[in-house]
């Protein structure tokens, strides 16, 4: 296979709202956070594809439980990437804040972020414009999702803020894969943040109609999370003033502050 092909990003769908997004070209695959093994052996196996590796962000279950059936199935060889600690079944690979991960089939290099917050550990993979590449993107887990963020299970509203601004440093065209079909319900929330956020009205339009054809509202991009996303707006004035509405606090000096408060609302929402 030529190493300048363009590289496809198929979503791969599991269990209730799941997607374990598959990166091939053509011929060799790579897979992200698999939660089942079954409907990813079904699409490598249909569309002739070689696992070459697994990608692992966190130690959810729901992102690691199909490792050791793929690795049965495709072998035991094939390369685990995944976060320190010892709940990655099968990782073989320990990736950590600025790792470059280069891999030959299929062509891709990869640069890892440490972004804890739903978890400690947890981790995303970013790659920039290359010659398999023509727009960047971010594997992201669930630390981001389209209009929001992970639920802070381990991590600290500081440390997510912080993973999410490493985020919104990327160049705005970045396709953004998180790992559920969240959409809807999060834009109800964000649109209880942000009534009057006209950017966020037409989108909440159009991810309706994708829904109701049954299609992904998947990748988003980190310039349209600046523009619709809360979690990733708490510099914001109007996102301040509502979470100082919310919480009765006047004084929220740093957008951490802020996402506190809006996360714990969107956990009671």
């Amino acid at each position: 296979m030529d190493k300048n092909t363009l590289l496809q990003v198929w979503p791969i769908p599991a269990f209730d709202d799941n997607y374990i997004w598959c990166i091939h070209d053509g011929k060799s695959a790579l897979v992200v956070d698999p939660g089942d093994s079954a409907p990813v052996e079904d699409y490598l196996l249909q569309n002739d594809l070689a696992l070459k590796g697994i990608l692992v962000t966190h130690h959810h279950a729901d992102h690691t439980g199909g490792i050791l059936n793929l690795l049965r199935s495709f072998g035991a060889t094939t390369p685990v990437y995944g976060p320190v600690g010892t709940d990655i079944p099968g990782r073989t690979i320990i990736a950590k804040e600025g790792d470059t991960i280069e891999i030959a089939n299929p062509s891709i290099s990869l640069k890892v972020f440490e972004v804890p917050g739903h978890t400690l550990s947890h981790i995303a993979y970013f790659a920039d414009v290359q010659a398999s590449i023509a727009q960047p993107i971010l594997l992201c887990g669930d630390t981001l999702f389209a209009s929001g963020c992970g639920r802070l299970f381990e991590g600290t509203p500081t440390q997510m803020t912080a993973s999410l601004a490493k985020f919104a440093a990327l160049p705005k065209n970045t396709l953004v894969y998180c790992t559920h079909e969240y959409t809807l319900s999060n834009i109800r929330f964000a649109l209880a943040v942000e009534p009057h956020n006209s950017d966020l009205v037409a989108w909440s339009e159009k991810a309706q109609a994708l829904r109701s054809q049954n299609q992904p509202t998947l990748p988003t991009t980190i310039g349209q999370e600046l523009q619709v996303n809360p979690f990733m707006r708490c510099n914001q004035a109007d996102v301040i003033s509502k979470a100082q509405e919310v919480s009765g606090e006047k004084d929220l000096p740093t957008p951490a502050h802020v996402l506190a408060v809006v996360r714990a609302w969107k956990d009671r929402f």
